[in-house]
């Protein structure tokens, strides 16, 4: 597993992840932003399919790479939400 490469997936993720009015708009679910009550949610998974379908199109990832992300991604997506002042409710 390349760390480096899969960090670099990670960060450009996290880069496309947007909170706009109070709602998530993320990569992997570009036509159905999430509101704040099921971000909570979102972040209890232990992975997430449209993120691996996402994984798996765009960087070719298997399932081992993709987990590796998903609980990296997590971490960028709770900075993001502290950063943005997102409320969970």
């Amino acid at each position: 597993m390349n760390n480096k490469f899969l960090n670099k997936s990670c960060d450009q993720i996290v880069s496309e992840t947007r909170i706009i009015d109070n709602k998530l708009h993320t990569p992997f679910l570009s036509n159905f932003p999430l509101p704040p009550y099921y971000i909570t949610l979102l972040l209890t998974f232990s992975s997430f399919s449209p993120f691996s379908s996402h994984c798996k199109e765009v960087y070719s990832l298997n399932k081992e790479e993709t987990d590796y992300i998903w609980d990296k991604y997590k971490e960028g997506l709770t900075t993001l939400m502290d950063k943005k002042e997102l409320t969970y409710e």
